[in-house]
């Protein structure tokens, strides 16, 4: 099959939950489609970016985009009513690329990841498949909480324009999927039971356990100029370290990834470690005792649980997070939602080395069971053919 994949970002380097989907399905389906690509980019050099997919590319159109268009274009949504981050990622010249791409490839199927670019998307009459990866409304609704007194009433504006949203796109599409069972139940559709499955993998190559001496007790991983990983960070550094230090006196955090936000280095001390980007994220869970994911916000899977699993990290995290993994509580993962109990949980991780051990061996055969970038790339592929076969 001749498949078109529609992405908001271009999925390398993989820093992103969205990109890092978008990478492994491409990487996977290409074995058996002949894959063209048309991303949304603001930059202007994308050569190693280029470089790395031409392996899994018949072609590869990265459309750039830009800070005046992008404003004029969430102007425009503001006043139609749609979704303000739908204007940031349409464009007139970039909806007329993509229909170029199509009158000139002939595609067979149309792939558009996030609700985000589905407007481009409109108008292109090929079976197509929408993948809403989480329910956006619910996460804008999440986030609003969380967020600053001044943008809540624009949180609470894009939250009611994303639920009719997620509705009207459902009917533009002939299949749909999404990351996780509890997802696909907050999706605010009557025919969500026809939305799909399709878990995230985890490449098992890459993340293995390394036998390596540690140096962080903790670590806490992810895109640190995302909200809800904003919010799980000062959760961690303020509240929950406190009650580390008062058991254990000298105990170290880590807060590794891509983008820190000001709030986030405001945390760094002599207890907190704030790495931002790294080459090889890996270093950063082998370094440490403790995986934790104290997420509060947001939606979705969290591929970080998976990674930490992968490597043999004993994790913890909260019942929002566990949702969506489904991991069984005190056998494979440790699961509480306030400062106190998550950090007993850590404490018991790193004092009792027999059920640090248990958790983090029942946590890595876990994820080998359920978690395949290959078994779920195969699932996808069988549903977009399906629409060939009606």
């Amino acid at each position: 099959m001749k498949l078109l994949m529609l992405l908001s970002r271009v999925p390398w380097p993989v820093e992103k939950g969205d990109k890092l989907r978008a990478f492994h399905q491409l990487r996977c389906l290409s074995e058996e489609h002949e894959i063209h690509l048309f991303a949304l980019t603001d930059r202007s050099d994308n050569r190693e970016a280029e470089e790395k997919l031409s392996a899994y590319c018949k072609s590869i159109t990265l459309y750039q985009t830009n800070y005046t268009t992008k404003a004029w274009n969430v102007v425009k949504a503001f006043f139609s009513g749609k979704p303000l981050q739908t204007g940031l990622f349409y464009s007139k010249g970039a909806k007329r690329e993509l229909i170029s791409l199509v009158k000139r490839e002939q595609p067979d199927h149309l792939y558009c990841q996030l609700i985000r670019v589905a407007g481009l998307a409109e108008d292109i009459q090929i079976p197509s498949t929408v993948d809403y990866q989480d329910v956006m409304s619910v996460n804008m609704l999440r986030r609003k909480k969380a967020s600053p007194l001044l943008m809540k009433p624009v949180m609470a504006l894009e939250y009611r324009r994303l639920l009719k949203y997620e509705q009207r796109v459902f009917e533009q599409f002939d299949n749909h999927t999404i990351i996780s069972l509890p997802d696909r139940n907050l999706m605010p559709c009557k025919k969500r039971d026809r939305i799909h499955v399709v878990p995230n993998g985890v490449d098992y190559n890459y993340f293995s356990p390394v036998d390596e001496p540690t140096d962080v007790d903790v670590v806490f991983i992810g895109n640190m100029g995302y909200p809800p990983n904003i919010d799980a960070s000062e959760f961690l550094a303020n509240e929950i370290l406190p009650l580390l230090k008062k058991v254990i006196p000298g105990v170290r955090i880590m807060l590794a990834g891509a983008n820190p936000h000001a709030r986030v280095q405001n945390l760094e001390g002599k207890d907190v470690i704030v790495t931002g980007w790294v080459d090889d994220i890996r270093d950063c869970y082998s370094r440490s005792k403790v995986f934790v994911a104290p997420m509060r916000i947001g939606t979705g899977l969290q591929n970080k649980l998976l990674e930490a699993m992968a490597m043999k990290k004993p994790c913890v995290t909260t019942d929002l997070a566990n949702s969506a993994l489904g991991a069984k509580e005190n056998i494979e993962i440790l699961v509480s939602d306030n400062a106190k109990a998550i950090a007993g949980h850590i404490i018991t991780l790193l004092t009792d080395t027999e059920k640090a051990k248990s958790i983090a061996e029942n946590g890595y055969n876990f994820v080998h069971r359920n978690f395949s970038w290959e078994e779920t790339a195969l699932q996808l592929s069988e549903i977009m053919l399906s629409s060939h076969k009606k």
